[in-house]
């Protein structure tokens, strides 16, 4: 019933097209059925209110009261056939009611309509600004697109409602299985058209990341290179691998590698960063800091690059240039809890207690959401795994 009461609509009550001399008498009737109607929805007896809206449809077809709300309690009692008429018609008398549209969208999508589906749910999710319902409306449009084989079109829906309610369970759920099918429908059209590809051992190199196996990632990485040392991002990803190797001897080839991401890309503002944070480990903040400044200056709208640069300056003792660089991250990427947590650090040294606390508490925060998103993810990814395997077994 809650869900249902955002949907209903209250406006003023038609009068109809009646002659005079029957005006007095069917405005009468109209008034008793939706004064019922209403009673029965305060007693939470919506079966009830329905053919109280029925009939006064049926002695005014242009109310639009009647013809939306009849259309959503028909809805939320499962009955979609029946309810997509009454929304199409409330739509006629007022195509602005964009969570009429979005019912009318998700109603066609459960009788199979997906095209007017489509249609109906994209233009309500443009327009509802209410969180929950337009929540709603973009995993149904999200359904939809899935349903069509419009992956593309899911996957943006996905990721504005990843960013409108990052911690929204059922916003998870979807985003990680459309993302999914979008990373598992590439890898089998590229396993086709282009199996011993350089693209193929990266995308393969990238399947085993997310499984955990790093050690027969860098073997992929590896038989990517051999194959087309050129292909962009490839050396930074397998520098990237090394760089986090437990294994000294791989760790000792990371610099190379971030190298040659240069040479082939000298635009590569990651890779600079990886220099960066690699001089820095040595001890080299001269060096650390030219490599984070040129990638600030490739990306000054990178939450990241900041970071990083204002990590040098901290360990350079410039700590009003981190502090004016650590508060940039955070107007850019304010789940960004590296800088609050560095942030926080600056503040107390500088006896400003109240921000310290603000920016401790802003950490805290991000970081548990963080690993909870974590958590999350492995658990789907374990689940999705135990299925495959299920699967196989039983062909």
């Amino acid at each position: 019933m809650k869900r249902m009461v955002l949907y209903f609509v209250v406006l003023l009550v038609s009068t109809g097209t009646y002659p005079a001399w029957a005006q007095a008498k069917a405005q009468q009737q109209v008034a008793d059925h939706m004064a019922r109607a209403l009673e029965y929805l305060r007693q939470k007896q919506p079966a009830q209110a329905i053919p109280e809206f029925k009939a006064v449809v049926a002695l005014d077809p242009s109310n639009l009261n009647a013809r939306a709300n009849l259309g959503v309690l028909l809805y939320f009692s499962g009955n979609y056939k029946d309810a997509i008429p009454q929304f199409e018609a409330a739509l006629k008398l007022d195509p602005n009611l964009a969570k009429i549209r979005s019912l009318l969208g998700t109603s066609e999508e459960r009788i199979g309509d997906l095209q007017g589906a489509a249609e109906n749910l994209s233009g309500a999710f443009e327009k509802i600004d209410e969180p929950k319902v337009r929540i709603e409306t973009g995993l149904s449009l999200i359904e939809t697109y899935a349903a069509m084989g419009r992956l593309d079109k899911a996957g943006s829906i996905a990721g504005e409602l990843r960013n409108m309610a990052p911690e929204d369970p059922a916003v998870l759920a979807t985003v990680y299985q459309i993302y999914s099918q979008l990373a598992d429908e590439a890898l089998l059209s590229l396993s086709v058209v282009a199996p011993e590809s350089a693209q193929m051992h990266m995308m393969m190199a990238h399947e085993l990341v997310q499984q955990g196996n790093n050690a027969a990632a860098i073997l992929q990485y590896q038989e990517a290179l051999k194959i087309n040392p050129n292909l962009p991002g490839l050396h930074y990803e397998y520098a990237e691998m090394l760089h986090n190797s437990p294994e000294p001897k791989l760790q000792a080839q990371a610099e190379g590698e971030y190298k040659l991401a240069l040479e082939v890309n000298p635009f590569d503002e990651k890779a600079l960063r990886g220099l960066g944070e690699l001089a820095m480990e040595q001890g080299d903040l001269k060096t650390a800091e030219i490599q984070e400044r040129r990638a600030v200056a490739l990306e000054p709208n990178d939450s990241e690059a900041k970071t990083d640069l204002a990590k040098v300056l901290i360990a350079l003792n410039q700590k009003q240039q981190a502090m004016a660089l650590l508060e940039s991250a955070i107007a850019l990427d304010p789940t960004n809890y590296t800088a609050h947590y560095r942030l926080s650090t600056l503040y107390r040294q500088m006896g400003r207690t109240a921000d310290a606390r603000k920016q401790i508490e802003e950490f805290q925060h991000y970081k548990q959401l963080k690993d909870k998103l974590g958590k999350i993810f492995q658990q789907m990814r374990t689940a999705e795994d135990v299925k495959a395997q299920s699967e196989g077994g039983m062909k």
